[in-house]
């Protein structure tokens, strides 16, 4: 019975209604311990289960970090095996995604299978797996006592809160608010998911009084009634926490007592109340129970507790019965994690000891891969002071996390086992292997999980004590060094490090370590090549590795090869190139991110060179293998996504950019998720979506902490500004990205056009204001942006001449050179005709849509200021109609002013259809209402003339006209008429 938690399940009852619609939620239920969360919860649950969902219920243990997603096993593993009719299906998905067959119990990954598998990889089948049963019909997946989570947990957890959006799942977790301490990991991560616009959290609160009367009741129903000072006083007591009630009412405590001596103030007291009514066997099995952890197996506890057979078998079941434990498929749980908090804290010192050593003794007679076993031994080992034990078992749960995708729980195993080699006998035996072969392993962990810096830092302590005289270990430890100095854009460092790896070996026999050494220097070669050793070098490299037998490097040199090429010749065949390097990657097994590196380049060097359908036919191939192989959420499965969505958007296929653009968080903490993000600013720019103030507000405080958010989102913030007519804030966004390395790519033509646009519209501001230091300051700029673009285009980054540019790059350059002309006040036709001409890639029909359409706008501008209003009719109405297909409302918007201007179509622009003015303009004819307008603004005849497009004297008969008709006799006068009718 659910007893004052009606609004409460409502709240958890909707979000399920919401997954089962097809809108995915993520609900935190958060509550001091013993509220009532599980309870709650289990309501829901049996809710679920009478809809015909599928449940999934998992929980944490306090087992710290060292059994990685341990309720994403406990639960995927009881639904598999609860006999019921959706079992025998979740069992197939599983057997489809060894990423997560391997976590379970049975798994049947040997010791050293999966050493390569990914976190992405894990986190993408159980997004796959949740997608795929949601099909069938809706999920409610459970994760309890989320406060004793492990970090690979909490990072699923961030993980489905933020990728979850239109699969039918419900997410609920639980953990206990009062174990959230300033320091405890639960909590910035609980601070930061509750700012996602589908996740809610569910505070659980303790019980009024009625309540409690209530629930008193309930637990007295076939007894004698609860009189109302038993009530009082448990309430008093239990402060509303149901759970304490609950105890105080069953230690039958003397109700007449008041309290004043001898009141249990502290939890444990109460529950040890309870325990020490137990007969000796059951205390004893209790007290066992509790060092086990919060789930106790039944083989185990009976072992470990010295009882004979029929005492124990006794004992669990007079303990069971007093509702201390719980069964719980093939062992027990605790009623509550407290219970086993108050017991094992009440253990003496010795005591505790001696059941650790128990218990890490039958450990370690489990046959080795026993799941978790390796991480408890290590647990057990340490607590009961046996050194030598946890050692190794350290170093096996280490090698066990890492083969399960955990990296960060892998990097503490081994952590703990370097900590603990100078205390042990003969280390190298039981590991293994040796102290620094063992510490590489730690940085391989610590890089996989994320923390290069960790990395760098510990493989500089290993240089500094490694024997020189072992050649290949230092030109691994270096090549390994090498590669994540330049992953830190330390260029410089880690170019000098991979060449001293090269040296380390020599170039006869070769060897796997030299070949590796080798593609990390070729890739520190693309941008820092002043010798000029590419790419001789890596074709020489690409036969070492061959004859290395090192498959791996070969592709990664492959993809250099062809990366490096590109920029440098006009047709290098280099999307062959790419699609040979990801078979030869795909064929080794064990290279999955080299090959998606290489599916990337090549979707990518189609885009570039403006074959838009080859481009999504390639890119649509590189997510499929990201899927199959479980890594869609990896590095290049992500930039793949976000290659796909700017092809789609470059070809005026808006739809389907939008479709893609749902997966892009808007709220963004973490740099990753803020590269990603800011691509959706393409779209939603062009289209002046309302999401965009929003979006910058996120990225805003990562752009000046990674420069690639910096030029994305900023120079597309620019854009925003020059629409919202802003060209001052979107100049300081142009200068700012100016000051990062992003000045010397080639993307920085299309910021510098930006820029140019900024300045173009300042120069004619400050024309019509008279204001010549403006002019002066606006036309500098100018030629700084200018310069920039030609720069970039002339040379290198490293300063060699630059022999082809794609279609894209042309394109922006032309604006550029258009945008320069059009600051001085000169639309020139044919640079703003080439500018469109080269957005189209070749293709009258095609190219690059969105500015295809933006350059006509100028173009129609350009050829009306000139007199051919002939074909500025013809391009302004091929503009509206590109933008009116794609929905680009700033453009649409800048055309329809620049139609209604230069009179290009007004009825089209929606000009004829509104209502005339009333009042004193009522006399005013339409363009005599747009001279004033102009007027109103400070503007002189010659300045109207032009944003008109009409003769200075024109301009000048229409000015009498106006000040007759209003029956004024200035400027000033008609200028202030015009403000009082809001024009």
């Amino acid at each position: 019975m659910l007893i004052g938690r009606a609004a409460e399940l409502a709240e958890l009852t909707a979000a399920l209604d919401r997954a089962a619609a097809g809108s995915a939620g993520v609900v935190l239920v958060s509550g001091d311990a013993g509220v009532g969360k599980t309870h709650l919860v289990s309501a829901l649950t049996a809710t679920a289960l009478d809809r015909g969902c599928t449940v999934l219920v998992g929980q944490c243990a306090e087992l710290g970090e060292s059994m990685p997603y341990l309720p994403l096993i406990d639960a995927l593993w009881a639904a598999a095996h609860a006999g019921a009719a959706e079992s025998d299906g979740l069992r197939a998905a599983l057997d489809a995604r060894p990423a997560l067959a391997r976590l379970l119990p049975d798994g049947e990954g040997g010791p050293g299978e999966g050493s390569e598998l990914g976190q992405q990889q894990l986190f993408g089948a159980v997004l796959g797996l949740l997608g795929e049963l949601g099909d069938d019909r809706p999920v409610l997946l459970v994760l309890e006592d989320l406060h004793w989570a492990d970090r690979s947990t909490r990072h699923l957890l961030t993980f489905l809160s933020r990728v979850l959006q239109r699969e039918r799942v419900c997410l609920v977790g639980t953990y206990r608010s009062d174990d959230l301490h300033r320091r405890h990991p639960l909590r910035p991560v609980v601070a930061e998911l509750l700012r996602l616009p589908n996740v809610t959290g569910v505070e659980v609160r303790p019980f009024g009084p009625g309540e409690t009367a209530e629930y008193l009741a309930e637990l007295a129903r076939g007894s004698a009634p609860v009189a109302a000072r038993t009530v009082e006083r448990v309430h008093r007591r239990s402060e509303g926490n149901p759970f304490y009630a609950a105890e105080l009412y069953s230690s039958g405590l003397d109700v007449e007592d008041d309290g004043a001596a001898g009141l249990p103030s502290a939890l444990a007291d109460l529950l040890l109340s309870r325990i020490e009514r137990l007969s000796e066997g059951g205390q004893r099995v209790v007290r066992v129970a509790a060092v086990a952890g919060r789930r106790v197996d039944d083989e185990l506890v009976r072992r470990v507790s010295g009882l004979e057979e029929a005492t124990v078998g006794e004992a669990l079941r007079e303990v069971v019965s007093h509702q201390l434990l719980v069964p719980s498929g093939a062992g027990y749980t605790f009623r509550h994690a407290l219970l086993r908090e108050a017991v094992y804290g009440d253990l003496l010192p010795g005591e505790r000891t001696r059941l650790h050593a128990d218990f890490a003794r039958l450990l370690a007679g489990l046959p080795d891969g026993t799941r978790g076993s390796a991480a408890e031994l290590a647990h057990h080992s340490l607590a009961a002071h046996d050194l030598p034990a946890a050692f190794a078992a350290s170093v096996r749960a280490g090698r066990e996390a890492d083969r399960l995708a955990a990296p960060a729980e892998a990097y503490e195993h081994y952590d703990r086992a370097l900590e603990l080699w100078d205390a042990v006998p003969d280390p190298e035996a039981a590991a293994g292997t040796d102290r620094l072969r063992l510490s590489m392993s730690a940085v391989q962990a610590s890089a996989r999980a994320g923390d290069l810096r960790r990395a760098v830092h510990r493989l500089r302590r290993m240089l500094a004590a490694a024997d020189p005289a072992d050649a290949r270990l230092g030109c691994l430890m270096r090549e390994h060094l090498a590669a994540y100095l330049g992953d830190l854009d330390e260029d410089s460092e880690a170019q000098a490090v991979a060449r001293e790896a090269v040296a380390m070996l020599p170039a006869d026999p070769p060897t796997v370590e030299r070949a590796g050494a080798l593609a990390t220097y070729a890739r520190t070669l693309m941008y820092r090549d002043p010798d000029g050793e590419m790419p001789g070098f890596a074709e020489r490299a690409i036969e070492t590795a061959r004859r290395a037998g090192a498959p791996g490097a070969e592709a990664s040199l492959l993809v250099t090869l062809g990366v490096y090429r590109e920029s440098r010749e006009a047709d290098t065949g280099v999307s062959e190139l790419f699609a040979r390097a990801h078979e030869l990657a795909a064929a080794a097994g064990d290279s999955s991110m080299i090959a998606m590196r290489a599916l990337f380049h090549r979707a990518r060097s189609k885009f570039d060179r403006g074959d838009l359908a080859g481009a999504v036919r390639a890119a649509d191939e590189g997510v499929k293998y990201a899927v199959d192989n479980g890594i869609l959420w990896s590095t290049f499965g992500i930039v793949l996504r976000s290659l796909r969505y700017l092809v789609h958007y470059t070809s005026g296929n808006w739809a389907e950019a939008g479709r893609l653009t749902d997966e892009f968080a808007v709220q963004v903490v973490r740099t990753p998720e803020a590269q990603v993000s800011a691509y959706a600013l393409f779209l939603e720019v062009a289209q002046g979506a309302p999401t965009v103030e929003e979006r910058l507000r996120w990225i805003a405080p990562l752009w000046g902490q990674d420069g690639f958010v910096n030029y994305l989102a900023r120079g597309l913030a620019a854009e925003h500004a020059l629409w919202r007519g802003d060209p001052d804030t979107a100049a300081e966004h142009v200068r700012d990205v100016f000051d990062t390395i992003y000045v010397d790519t080639v993307g920085a033509i299309r910021v510098a056009a930006t820029g140019l646009w900024a300045e173009a519209d300042r120069a004619a501001r400050a024309r019509a204001a008279g204001d010549e230091e403006s002019l002066r300051a606006a036309r500098e700029a100018g030629d700084d942006f200018l310069r920039v673009a030609r720069s970039v285009v002339a040379v290198n980054v490293d300063g060699r001449p630059r022999t082809w540019l794609g279609w894209e790059g042309q394109g922006w350059l032309a604006r550029a050179e258009a945008e320069r002309r059009r600051l001085d006040g000169v639309h020139d036709v044919g640079l703003w005709r080439r500018t469109a001409e080269l957005f189209t890639y070749g293709d009258a029909d095609g190219g690059f849509v969105y500015e295809v359409a933006r350059s006509r706008w100028r173009l129609a501008e350009a050829l009306a200021e000139n007199g051919d209003r002939e074909e500025a009719a013809e391009q302004w109405r091929a503009a509206v109609q590109a933008a009116e297909r794609l929905g680009a409302k700033p453009l649409l918007a800048a055309l329809r002013d620049l139609g209604a201007r230069a009179r290009l179509g007004i009825g089209r622009a929606g000009a004829a259809s509104r209502p005339g003015p009333s009042g004193p303009l009522a006399s005013l004819t339409g363009r005599e209402r747009e001279v004033l307008k102009l007027v109103a603004e400070g503007r002189n005849n010659r300045e109207i003339a032009a944003a008109l497009f009409i003769s200075p004297k024109t301009a000048s008969v229409h000015v009498s006209n106006i000040l007759g008709k209003l029956n004024v006799s200035s400027r000033t006068q008609a200028a202030a008429v015009a403000h009082r009718e809001g024009i």
